[in-house]
Protein backbone atom coordinates (compact mmCIF):
# COMPACT_ATOMS: atom_id res chain seq x y z
CA UNK A 1 0.00 0.00 0.00
CA UNK A 2 1.42 3.44 -1.22
CA UNK A 3 -0.12 5.46 2.14
CA UNK A 4 1.75 7.91 2.17
CA UNK A 5 0.56 11.71 2.86
CA UNK A 6 0.35 14.49 0.18
CA UNK A 7 3.25 16.76 1.93
CA UNK A 8 5.57 13.63 1.71
CA UNK A 9 4.77 13.08 -2.03
CA UNK A 10 5.31 16.97 -2.72
CA UNK A 11 8.23 16.73 -1.08
CA UNK A 12 9.67 13.65 -2.85
CA UNK A 13 8.68 15.13 -6.25
CA UNK A 14 10.43 18.30 -5.43
CA UNK A 15 13.83 16.28 -4.80
CA UNK A 16 13.25 14.41 -7.99
CA UNK A 17 13.64 17.86 -9.70
CA UNK A 18 16.68 18.69 -7.98
CA UNK A 19 15.21 21.26 -5.06
CA UNK A 20 17.17 20.87 -1.96
CA UNK A 21 15.77 23.99 -0.79
CA UNK A 22 12.80 25.87 0.06
CA UNK A 23 12.54 29.82 1.26
CA UNK A 24 10.31 31.20 3.51
CA UNK A 25 8.20 31.24 6.98
CA UNK A 26 5.99 29.06 9.04
CA UNK A 27 2.57 29.36 9.65
CA UNK A 28 -1.16 28.13 10.08
CA UNK A 29 -2.34 27.60 6.93
CA UNK A 30 1.07 25.29 5.93
CA UNK A 31 1.80 23.91 9.31
CA UNK A 32 0.99 20.28 8.01
CA UNK A 33 3.67 20.73 5.18
CA UNK A 34 6.24 22.56 7.30
CA UNK A 35 6.38 19.20 9.41
CA UNK A 36 6.99 17.30 6.22
CA UNK A 37 10.33 19.43 6.05
CA UNK A 38 10.91 18.90 9.79
CA UNK A 39 11.01 15.22 8.77
CA UNK A 40 13.30 15.89 5.43
CA UNK A 41 15.76 18.36 6.63
CA UNK A 42 18.57 15.93 5.75
CA UNK A 43 17.46 16.56 1.73
CA UNK A 44 15.15 19.73 2.07
CA UNK A 45 16.63 22.44 3.96
CA UNK A 46 13.99 25.52 4.89
CA UNK A 47 15.53 29.03 4.92
CA UNK A 48 13.34 30.70 7.26
CA UNK A 49 13.19 34.49 6.03
CA UNK A 50 12.09 37.35 8.00
CA UNK A 51 9.71 38.21 5.16
CA UNK A 52 8.45 36.76 2.46
CA UNK A 53 9.44 39.54 -0.29
CA UNK A 54 12.77 38.68 0.64
CA UNK A 55 11.68 34.85 -0.08
CA UNK A 56 10.50 35.34 -3.41
CA UNK A 57 13.31 38.05 -4.20
CA UNK A 58 15.86 34.67 -3.11
CA UNK A 59 14.26 31.94 -4.95
CA UNK A 60 14.39 33.94 -8.09
CA UNK A 61 17.38 35.35 -7.55
CA UNK A 62 18.92 31.57 -7.43
CA UNK A 63 16.67 30.80 -10.43
CA UNK A 64 18.58 33.82 -12.41
CA UNK A 65 21.95 32.62 -10.89
CA UNK A 66 21.49 28.97 -11.61
CA UNK A 67 18.88 28.68 -14.59
CA UNK A 68 17.34 26.10 -11.88
CA UNK A 69 14.22 26.12 -10.52
CA UNK A 70 13.31 28.45 -7.10
CA UNK A 71 10.83 27.59 -4.45
CA UNK A 72 9.23 29.73 -2.16
CA UNK A 73 6.73 28.80 0.42
CA UNK A 74 4.22 30.75 2.20
CA UNK A 75 0.66 31.06 4.11
CA UNK A 76 -2.59 32.21 2.49
CA UNK A 77 -3.41 36.16 2.82
CA UNK A 78 -0.44 37.97 3.96
CA UNK A 79 2.36 36.23 3.25
CA UNK A 80 1.03 34.94 -0.12
CA UNK A 81 0.26 39.14 -0.34
CA UNK A 82 4.22 39.64 0.62
CA UNK A 83 5.63 37.68 -1.87
CA UNK A 84 3.98 39.48 -4.94
CA UNK A 85 6.96 41.86 -5.42
CA UNK A 86 9.54 39.01 -5.89
CA UNK A 87 7.34 37.29 -8.03
CA UNK A 88 7.07 40.36 -10.59
CA UNK A 89 11.01 40.49 -10.38
CA UNK A 90 10.97 36.85 -11.22
CA UNK A 91 8.23 37.01 -13.83
CA UNK A 92 9.81 40.20 -15.61
CA UNK A 93 13.20 38.89 -15.75
CA UNK A 94 12.27 35.60 -17.00
CA UNK A 95 13.76 33.45 -13.85
CA UNK A 96 11.58 30.03 -12.62
CA UNK A 97 10.36 29.98 -9.50
CA UNK A 98 7.55 27.65 -7.89
CA UNK A 99 5.45 29.27 -5.42
CA UNK A 100 3.96 26.60 -2.55
CA UNK A 101 0.96 29.15 -0.94
CA UNK A 102 -1.21 27.53 1.70
CA UNK A 103 -5.06 28.49 1.95
CA UNK A 104 -7.70 28.08 4.42
CA UNK A 105 -9.21 23.78 4.87
CA UNK A 106 -11.01 22.41 2.05
CA UNK A 107 -14.42 22.79 3.70
CA UNK A 108 -13.98 26.49 4.86
CA UNK A 109 -13.31 27.42 1.61
CA UNK A 110 -15.09 30.45 0.30
CA UNK A 111 -16.51 30.67 3.62
CA UNK A 112 -14.46 34.26 4.38
CA UNK A 113 -12.29 32.15 6.92
CA UNK A 114 -9.50 33.99 8.73
CA UNK A 115 -6.75 34.88 6.25
CA UNK A 116 -8.86 33.61 3.45
CA UNK A 117 -8.58 35.66 0.09
CA UNK A 118 -8.84 34.71 -3.67
CA UNK A 119 -5.17 33.90 -4.44
CA UNK A 120 -6.00 32.15 -7.77
CA UNK A 121 -6.98 35.76 -8.68
CA UNK A 122 -4.15 37.41 -7.18
CA UNK A 123 -1.61 35.30 -8.26
CA UNK A 124 -3.19 35.44 -12.05
CA UNK A 125 -1.26 37.96 -13.69
CA UNK A 126 2.11 37.31 -11.88
CA UNK A 127 1.78 33.56 -13.25
CA UNK A 128 2.56 30.90 -16.34
CA UNK A 129 0.84 28.07 -14.54
CA UNK A 130 -1.82 28.56 -11.33
CA UNK A 131 -3.68 25.91 -9.79
CA UNK A 132 -5.68 25.26 -6.65
CA UNK A 133 -4.98 21.67 -5.65
CA UNK A 134 -8.33 20.36 -5.40
CA UNK A 135 -7.62 16.62 -4.29
CA UNK A 136 -4.44 14.77 -2.73
CA UNK A 137 -3.93 12.47 -5.06
CA UNK A 138 -3.26 15.04 -8.07
CA UNK A 139 -0.60 16.86 -6.20
CA UNK A 140 1.70 15.23 -7.86
CA UNK A 141 1.11 15.17 -11.24
CA UNK A 142 0.08 19.62 -10.56
CA UNK A 143 3.60 19.44 -9.90
CA UNK A 144 5.40 17.78 -12.30
CA UNK A 145 3.28 20.74 -14.70
CA UNK A 146 4.13 23.75 -12.62
CA UNK A 147 7.63 22.99 -12.33
CA UNK A 148 7.98 22.03 -15.84
CA UNK A 149 5.74 25.11 -16.92
CA UNK A 150 8.15 27.31 -14.98
CA UNK A 151 11.27 26.05 -16.68
CA UNK A 152 10.09 25.99 -20.25
CA UNK A 153 8.43 29.44 -19.51
CA UNK A 154 10.98 30.95 -17.55
CA UNK A 155 7.97 32.20 -15.14
CA UNK A 156 6.45 31.67 -12.10
CA UNK A 157 3.94 28.38 -11.38
CA UNK A 158 1.67 28.71 -8.22
CA UNK A 159 0.23 25.94 -6.38
CA UNK A 160 -2.66 26.85 -3.93
CA UNK A 161 -2.77 23.65 -1.18
CA UNK A 162 -5.14 23.74 1.51
CA UNK A 163 -3.39 23.33 4.66
CA UNK A 164 -5.35 19.47 5.03
CA UNK A 165 -4.55 18.30 1.90
CA UNK A 166 -0.60 18.29 2.74
CA UNK A 167 -2.30 15.72 5.31
CA UNK A 168 -4.16 13.26 3.63
CA UNK A 169 -3.21 10.21 2.64
CA UNK A 170 -2.97 9.46 -0.56
CA UNK A 171 -3.61 5.24 -0.99
CA UNK A 172 -2.42 4.61 -3.99
CA UNK A 173 0.01 6.84 -6.51
CA UNK A 174 -0.87 6.48 -10.19
CA UNK A 175 1.27 8.09 -12.56
CA UNK A 176 -0.10 10.25 -15.12
CA UNK A 177 3.23 12.65 -15.70
CA UNK A 178 7.12 12.30 -14.72
CA UNK A 179 10.21 14.96 -14.45
CA UNK A 180 11.03 13.94 -17.84
CA UNK A 181 12.58 16.85 -19.98
CA UNK A 182 13.33 16.36 -23.59
CA UNK A 183 15.72 19.42 -25.17
CA UNK A 184 16.14 20.56 -28.89
CA UNK A 185 18.77 23.29 -30.47
CA UNK A 186 16.24 25.92 -32.08
CA UNK A 187 17.62 27.54 -35.41
CA UNK A 188 16.37 30.27 -37.79
CA UNK A 189 14.84 29.26 -41.26
CA UNK A 190 17.14 28.91 -43.94
CA UNK A 191 16.06 32.07 -45.67
CA UNK A 192 16.03 34.12 -42.84
CA UNK A 193 19.71 33.41 -42.28
CA UNK A 194 20.77 33.99 -45.77
CA UNK A 195 19.06 37.19 -45.69
CA UNK A 196 21.30 37.95 -42.38
CA UNK A 197 23.90 36.88 -44.10
CA UNK A 198 23.82 39.54 -47.07
CA UNK A 199 23.16 42.53 -44.87
CA UNK A 200 26.16 41.73 -42.68
CA UNK A 201 28.47 41.32 -45.87
CA UNK A 202 27.05 45.02 -47.04
CA UNK A 203 27.65 46.49 -43.34
CA UNK A 204 30.57 48.86 -42.70
CA UNK A 205 29.96 50.17 -39.67
CA UNK A 206 27.81 46.86 -37.81
CA UNK A 207 27.45 47.45 -33.94
CA UNK A 208 26.19 44.11 -31.91
CA UNK A 209 23.51 44.44 -28.84
CA UNK A 210 24.23 41.85 -26.44
CA UNK A 211 21.39 40.78 -23.66
CA UNK A 212 21.30 38.18 -20.81
CA UNK A 213 20.19 35.81 -23.94
CA UNK A 214 23.83 35.65 -25.32
CA UNK A 215 25.49 34.64 -21.78
CA UNK A 216 25.88 31.42 -22.91
CA UNK A 217 27.46 31.96 -25.93
CA UNK A 218 30.63 34.10 -25.05
CA UNK A 219 33.11 32.47 -27.57
CA UNK A 220 30.85 32.78 -30.20
CA UNK A 221 29.66 35.74 -29.36
CA UNK A 222 33.26 37.29 -29.49
CA UNK A 223 34.15 35.28 -32.59
CA UNK A 224 31.31 36.43 -34.92
CA UNK A 225 32.22 39.91 -34.01
CA UNK A 226 35.66 39.53 -34.78
CA UNK A 227 34.74 38.48 -37.88
CA UNK A 228 32.05 40.84 -38.32
CA UNK A 229 34.34 44.09 -37.24
CA UNK A 230 31.65 44.54 -34.85
CA UNK A 231 31.98 46.41 -31.46
CA UNK A 232 29.70 44.59 -28.28
CA UNK A 233 27.28 46.78 -26.24
CA UNK A 234 26.01 45.14 -23.34
CA UNK A 235 22.69 45.34 -22.28
CA UNK A 236 22.65 45.63 -18.23
CA UNK A 237 21.26 42.23 -17.61
CA UNK A 238 23.80 41.29 -20.32
CA UNK A 239 26.70 42.52 -18.21
CA UNK A 240 29.20 39.78 -18.06
CA UNK A 241 28.82 38.11 -21.71
CA UNK A 242 32.10 39.27 -22.40
CA UNK A 243 34.75 40.51 -20.18
CA UNK A 244 34.48 44.29 -19.90
CA UNK A 245 38.00 45.05 -20.26
CA UNK A 246 37.50 43.12 -23.62
CA UNK A 247 38.46 45.02 -26.56
CA UNK A 248 35.36 44.75 -28.35
CA UNK A 249 33.50 45.64 -25.67
CA UNK A 250 32.11 49.01 -26.02
CA UNK A 251 29.96 48.73 -22.25
CA UNK A 252 26.82 49.60 -21.76
CA UNK A 253 23.95 51.80 -23.27
CA UNK A 254 21.61 54.62 -22.35
CA UNK A 255 21.39 56.17 -18.81
CA UNK A 256 24.12 53.72 -17.04
CA UNK A 257 25.93 53.51 -20.40
CA UNK A 258 28.51 54.82 -21.65
CA UNK A 259 29.52 57.73 -24.06
CA UNK A 260 31.93 55.45 -26.97
CA UNK A 261 28.07 52.78 -26.46
CA UNK A 262 26.13 55.66 -27.08
CA UNK A 263 28.36 57.06 -30.27
CA UNK A 264 29.06 53.79 -31.77
CA UNK A 265 25.12 53.47 -32.28
CA UNK A 266 24.88 57.30 -33.77
CA UNK A 267 27.36 56.24 -36.21
CA UNK A 268 26.29 52.35 -37.30
CA UNK A 269 24.55 51.03 -40.14
CA UNK A 270 23.53 47.80 -38.85
CA UNK A 271 22.74 46.94 -35.45
CA UNK A 272 22.44 43.18 -34.61
CA UNK A 273 20.83 42.53 -31.05
CA UNK A 274 21.45 39.10 -29.73
CA UNK A 275 19.38 37.83 -26.49
CA UNK A 276 18.15 41.16 -25.89
CA UNK A 277 15.24 43.11 -25.44
CA UNK A 278 16.36 46.21 -24.90
CA UNK A 279 13.77 49.14 -23.91
CA UNK A 280 14.81 52.44 -24.31
CA UNK A 281 14.50 53.46 -28.09
CA UNK A 282 15.65 56.46 -28.08
CA UNK A 283 19.26 55.08 -27.36
CA UNK A 284 19.10 52.70 -30.39
CA UNK A 285 19.58 54.07 -34.18
CA UNK A 286 16.87 56.49 -36.16
CA UNK A 287 16.94 54.69 -38.69
CA UNK A 288 19.38 51.59 -39.23
CA UNK A 289 19.11 48.24 -40.76
CA UNK A 290 18.57 45.62 -37.89
CA UNK A 291 18.84 42.24 -37.04
CA UNK A 292 17.24 40.27 -34.38
CA UNK A 293 18.22 37.19 -32.93
CA UNK A 294 15.88 35.72 -29.93
CA UNK A 295 14.98 32.22 -28.85
CA UNK A 296 11.03 34.18 -28.18
CA UNK A 297 9.49 34.55 -31.77
CA UNK A 298 7.49 37.63 -29.53
CA UNK A 299 10.42 39.69 -28.79
CA UNK A 300 11.28 39.81 -32.53
CA UNK A 301 10.58 43.40 -33.59
CA UNK A 302 9.18 44.26 -30.17
CA UNK A 303 11.41 47.40 -29.46
CA UNK A 304 12.98 48.10 -32.68
CA UNK A 305 11.87 47.91 -36.39
CA UNK A 306 14.24 44.87 -37.34
CA UNK A 307 14.86 44.01 -40.83
CA UNK A 308 15.19 40.57 -40.16
CA UNK A 309 14.06 38.10 -37.49
CA UNK A 310 16.22 35.32 -36.48
CA UNK A 311 14.49 32.97 -34.12
CA UNK A 312 16.67 30.57 -32.41
CA UNK A 313 19.39 29.91 -30.18
CA UNK A 314 22.35 32.63 -29.87
CA UNK A 315 25.08 30.04 -29.50
CA UNK A 316 23.86 28.29 -32.78
CA UNK A 317 23.07 30.89 -34.55
CA UNK A 318 26.20 33.47 -34.11
CA UNK A 319 28.36 30.30 -35.06
CA UNK A 320 26.46 29.96 -38.16
CA UNK A 321 26.46 33.35 -39.28
CA UNK A 322 30.14 33.30 -38.21
CA UNK A 323 30.77 30.39 -40.78
CA UNK A 324 28.78 31.59 -43.44
CA UNK A 325 29.83 35.51 -43.67
CA UNK A 326 33.12 37.30 -45.18
CA UNK A 327 35.42 38.69 -42.91
CA UNK A 328 35.39 42.55 -42.69
CA UNK A 329 38.53 43.69 -43.85
CA UNK A 330 37.43 47.55 -43.53
CA UNK A 331 38.53 47.46 -39.68
CA UNK A 332 38.23 51.20 -39.61
CA UNK A 333 35.08 51.46 -37.84
CA UNK A 334 35.89 48.58 -34.98
CA UNK A 335 39.76 50.61 -34.31
CA UNK A 336 37.98 53.72 -34.12
CA UNK A 337 35.40 52.63 -31.41
CA UNK A 338 38.41 50.47 -29.84
CA UNK A 339 40.46 54.16 -29.17
CA UNK A 340 37.44 55.66 -28.36
CA UNK A 341 37.03 52.87 -25.53
CA UNK A 342 40.43 53.28 -24.78
CA UNK A 343 40.11 56.94 -23.94
CA UNK A 344 36.86 56.43 -21.82
CA UNK A 345 38.77 53.57 -19.73
CA UNK A 346 41.18 56.24 -19.06
CA UNK A 347 38.81 59.12 -17.81
CA UNK A 348 37.09 56.62 -15.62
CA UNK A 349 40.55 55.55 -14.44
CA UNK A 350 41.04 59.25 -13.50
CA UNK A 351 38.19 59.74 -11.75
CA UNK A 352 38.42 56.38 -9.97
CA UNK A 353 42.35 56.98 -8.80
CA UNK A 354 41.16 60.40 -6.65
CA UNK A 355 41.87 59.78 -2.52
CA UNK A 356 39.19 62.30 -1.07
CA UNK A 357 37.32 62.58 1.95
CA UNK A 358 34.27 62.13 1.56
CA UNK A 359 34.41 59.59 -0.24
CA UNK A 360 33.13 59.48 -3.97
CA UNK A 361 31.18 56.71 -5.28
CA UNK A 362 33.42 56.08 -8.21
CA UNK A 363 36.27 55.27 -5.84
CA UNK A 364 34.89 52.69 -4.09
CA UNK A 365 34.16 49.74 -7.22
CA UNK A 366 38.34 49.80 -8.01
CA UNK A 367 39.16 49.52 -4.01
CA UNK A 368 36.44 46.25 -4.22
CA UNK A 369 37.67 44.56 -7.55
CA UNK A 370 41.07 44.31 -5.21
CA UNK A 371 39.24 41.84 -3.16
CA UNK A 372 36.50 40.36 -5.39
CA UNK A 373 37.15 36.30 -6.66
CA UNK A 374 37.27 35.53 -10.12
CA UNK A 375 34.10 33.71 -10.17
CA UNK A 376 32.02 35.75 -7.18
CA UNK A 377 28.54 36.08 -7.33
CA UNK A 378 27.53 39.70 -7.71
CA UNK A 379 24.05 40.96 -6.35
CA UNK A 380 23.27 44.40 -7.37
CA UNK A 381 20.92 47.00 -5.34
CA UNK A 382 18.54 49.82 -7.60
CA UNK A 383 19.00 52.75 -7.42
CA UNK A 384 22.75 54.81 -8.25
CA UNK A 385 24.68 52.20 -6.90
CA UNK A 386 23.20 49.95 -10.57
CA UNK A 387 25.25 53.13 -12.21
CA UNK A 388 28.27 52.43 -10.12
CA UNK A 389 28.17 49.04 -10.52
CA UNK A 390 27.53 48.89 -14.37
CA UNK A 391 29.93 51.59 -15.24
CA UNK A 392 32.98 50.99 -13.03
CA UNK A 393 32.83 46.98 -12.18
CA UNK A 394 35.77 45.37 -14.70
CA UNK A 395 33.27 41.72 -14.69
CA UNK A 396 35.44 38.92 -16.20
CA UNK A 397 33.69 35.35 -14.79
CA UNK A 398 31.68 36.61 -11.70
CA UNK A 399 28.22 35.88 -11.32
CA UNK A 400 26.26 39.11 -12.16
CA UNK A 401 22.47 39.39 -11.09
CA UNK A 402 19.87 42.44 -10.38
CA UNK A 403 16.04 43.07 -10.87
CA UNK A 404 16.53 44.69 -14.41
CA UNK A 405 12.84 44.98 -15.60
CA UNK A 406 10.94 45.57 -12.29
CA UNK A 407 14.15 47.60 -10.58
CA UNK A 408 12.65 46.13 -7.10
CA UNK A 409 14.96 48.00 -4.95
CA UNK A 410 15.77 46.00 -1.93
CA UNK A 411 17.42 42.60 -4.35
CA UNK A 412 20.91 43.06 -3.27
CA UNK A 413 20.91 41.18 0.08
CA UNK A 414 18.05 38.37 -1.12
CA UNK A 415 20.27 37.71 -4.10
CA UNK A 416 23.68 37.63 -2.14
CA UNK A 417 21.49 35.33 0.41
CA UNK A 418 20.51 33.04 -2.44
CA UNK A 419 24.31 33.33 -3.98
CA UNK A 420 26.29 31.84 -1.28
CA UNK A 421 23.43 28.71 -1.04
CA UNK A 422 23.85 28.21 -4.90
CA UNK A 423 27.54 28.45 -4.24
CA UNK A 424 28.31 28.01 -0.71
CA UNK A 425 32.75 27.80 -1.95
CA UNK A 426 32.19 31.40 -3.90
CA UNK A 427 32.12 34.55 -2.76
CA UNK A 428 28.79 36.50 -2.05
CA UNK A 429 28.91 40.55 -2.42
CA UNK A 430 25.54 42.38 -2.28
CA UNK A 431 25.93 46.09 -3.72
CA UNK A 432 22.95 48.48 -2.27
CA UNK A 433 22.40 51.60 -1.86
CA UNK A 434 21.12 52.92 2.11
CA UNK A 435 17.66 53.20 0.79
CA UNK A 436 17.49 49.71 -1.15
CA UNK A 437 19.41 47.66 2.15
CA UNK A 438 16.89 49.17 4.69
CA UNK A 439 13.75 47.87 2.96
CA UNK A 440 14.91 44.19 3.49
CA UNK A 441 17.97 44.93 5.89
CA UNK A 442 16.02 42.15 8.85
CA UNK A 443 17.16 39.45 6.61
CA UNK A 444 20.99 40.12 7.28
CA UNK A 445 19.54 38.14 10.33
CA UNK A 446 18.88 35.14 8.05
CA UNK A 447 22.84 35.11 6.74
CA UNK A 448 23.79 35.53 10.23
CA UNK A 449 21.30 32.44 11.32
CA UNK A 450 23.07 30.36 8.54
CA UNK A 451 26.45 30.98 8.82
CA UNK A 452 26.89 32.45 4.98
CA UNK A 453 29.64 34.22 4.98
CA UNK A 454 28.79 37.28 2.64
CA UNK A 455 29.90 40.72 1.81
CA UNK A 456 27.29 43.32 2.09
CA UNK A 457 28.69 46.83 0.95
CA UNK A 458 26.07 50.15 1.51
CA UNK A 459 26.77 52.79 -0.28
CA UNK A 460 25.27 55.42 2.63
CA UNK A 461 24.50 58.90 1.52
CA UNK A 462 21.44 59.49 3.63
CA UNK A 463 19.40 60.06 0.87
CA UNK A 464 17.45 58.17 -2.10
CA UNK A 465 19.86 59.30 -4.52
CA UNK A 466 18.48 58.46 -7.68
CA UNK A 467 15.20 59.78 -7.04
CA UNK A 468 16.52 63.25 -6.16
CA UNK A 469 18.28 63.58 -9.42
CA UNK A 470 14.70 61.97 -11.20
CA UNK A 471 12.99 65.04 -9.35
CA UNK A 472 15.45 67.27 -10.80
CA UNK A 473 15.95 65.92 -14.54
CA UNK A 474 12.13 66.99 -14.62
CA UNK A 475 13.13 70.64 -13.45
CA UNK A 476 11.73 69.88 -9.99
CA UNK A 477 12.55 70.38 -6.76
CA UNK A 478 13.53 66.90 -4.95
CA UNK A 479 11.65 66.10 -1.93
CA UNK A 480 11.19 63.53 0.77
CA UNK A 481 14.81 62.01 -0.57
CA UNK A 482 16.43 62.57 2.10
CA UNK A 483 16.98 58.99 4.84
CA UNK A 484 17.51 59.42 8.73
CA UNK A 485 21.46 58.98 8.98
CA UNK A 486 21.87 55.31 10.30
CA UNK A 487 25.05 53.04 11.78
CA UNK A 488 24.92 50.04 9.55
CA UNK A 489 28.18 48.41 10.56
CA UNK A 490 26.61 48.60 14.17
CA UNK A 491 23.66 47.32 13.36
CA UNK A 492 25.72 44.32 11.87
CA UNK A 493 27.57 43.73 14.76
CA UNK A 494 24.28 43.73 16.65
CA UNK A 495 22.93 40.88 14.55
CA UNK A 496 26.04 38.64 15.39
CA UNK A 497 27.76 39.64 11.90
CA UNK A 498 30.61 41.85 11.53
CA UNK A 499 30.42 45.90 10.39
CA UNK A 500 32.97 48.35 9.33
CA UNK A 501 32.05 52.38 9.70
CA UNK A 502 34.13 53.48 6.82
CA UNK A 503 34.20 57.31 6.95
CA UNK A 504 37.50 58.18 5.51
CA UNK A 505 39.44 56.88 1.75
CA UNK A 506 42.37 55.20 3.52
CA UNK A 507 39.70 52.96 5.46
CA UNK A 508 38.21 51.89 2.77
CA UNK A 509 40.45 48.84 0.91
CA UNK A 510 41.53 47.35 4.96
CA UNK A 511 37.58 47.20 5.12
CA UNK A 512 37.10 45.11 2.31
CA UNK A 513 40.39 43.32 3.13
CA UNK A 514 38.94 42.10 6.39
CA UNK A 515 35.05 41.59 4.95
CA UNK A 516 36.50 39.64 2.04
CA UNK A 517 38.24 37.36 4.81
CA UNK A 518 35.69 37.29 7.38
CA UNK A 519 33.82 33.52 8.17
CA UNK A 520 30.70 35.56 9.19
CA UNK A 521 28.37 37.88 7.28
CA UNK A 522 30.13 41.20 6.81
CA UNK A 523 28.16 44.90 6.25
CA UNK A 524 30.93 47.19 5.06
CA UNK A 525 29.06 50.64 5.77
CA UNK A 526 30.65 53.75 3.52
CA UNK A 527 29.28 57.32 4.10
CA UNK A 528 29.55 58.51 0.32
CA UNK A 529 29.69 62.47 -0.84
CA UNK A 530 26.53 62.58 -2.85
CA UNK A 531 27.31 62.15 -6.75
CA UNK A 532 24.78 62.35 -9.49
CA UNK A 533 24.54 59.51 -11.54
CA UNK A 534 25.21 61.20 -15.05
CA UNK A 535 24.79 59.26 -18.07
CA UNK A 536 28.31 58.70 -20.04
CA UNK A 537 26.85 61.08 -22.70
CA UNK A 538 24.33 63.92 -21.73
CA UNK A 539 21.80 64.55 -23.96
CA UNK A 540 20.42 68.49 -24.78
CA UNK A 541 17.27 67.30 -22.75
CA UNK A 542 18.65 66.28 -19.92
CA UNK A 543 20.69 69.13 -19.48
CA UNK A 544 18.14 71.41 -20.25
CA UNK A 545 15.71 70.09 -17.30
CA UNK A 546 18.34 70.58 -14.71
CA UNK A 547 18.90 73.74 -13.26
CA UNK A 548 21.54 76.09 -14.48
CA UNK A 549 24.84 74.97 -12.07
CA UNK A 550 23.72 71.63 -12.47
CA UNK A 551 23.89 71.63 -16.60
CA UNK A 552 27.26 73.84 -15.83
CA UNK A 553 28.33 71.44 -12.83
CA UNK A 554 27.45 68.26 -15.68
CA UNK A 555 29.08 69.30 -18.51
CA UNK A 556 32.40 70.13 -16.30
CA UNK A 557 32.74 66.34 -15.25
CA UNK A 558 32.14 65.59 -18.58
CA UNK A 559 35.02 66.65 -20.49
CA UNK A 560 36.97 64.21 -21.54
CA UNK A 561 39.92 64.02 -23.99
CA UNK A 562 38.37 62.01 -26.81
CA UNK A 563 36.71 63.57 -29.57
CA UNK A 564 33.50 62.81 -30.99
CA UNK A 565 33.22 58.85 -33.24
CA UNK A 566 31.55 61.11 -35.46
CA UNK A 567 34.53 63.49 -35.85
CA UNK A 568 37.41 60.63 -35.97
CA UNK A 569 36.06 58.38 -38.51
CA UNK A 570 36.66 58.87 -42.22
CA UNK A 571 33.18 59.83 -44.03
CA UNK A 572 32.26 56.72 -45.79
CA UNK A 573 29.09 58.30 -48.02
Amino acid sequence: MFDKNAGEILLNTLSEWGVDHVYGLPGDSINHFVENLRNAQDRMKFIQVRHEEVGALAAASYAKITGKIGVCLSIAGPGAVHLMNGLYDAKADGAPVLVIAGQVASDQLGTDQFQEINLERMFDDVSVFNRRVETAASLPDLTHQAIRTAVEKKGVAILTIPDDLAAEKVKQKVENTSLIRSKAVVHPHDSNLNEAVAMLNEAKRPVILAGKGSKHAREELLSFAEKAGAPVILSLPGKGAIPDVHPYNLGQLGQIGTKPAYEAMEETDLLIMVGTSFPYRDYLPDKAKAIQVDIDPTQIGKRYPVTVGLIGDAKWTLSYLTDHTTYQEDREFIEKCQDNMKNWWAHLEKIESEQSTPIKPQQIMPQLQKVLDDDAVLSIDVGNVTVWSARHLRITNQKFIISSWMATMGCGLPGAIAGKIAHPDRQAVAICGDGGFTMVMQDFLTAVKYKLPMMVVVFNNERLGMIKYEQQEIGNIDYETELKDFNFAAFAETAGGEGYRVEKYEELLPAFERAAKSPKPVIVDIVIEEQPPLPGKITYEQAASYSKYMLKKAFEEQEIDMPPLKKALKRIF
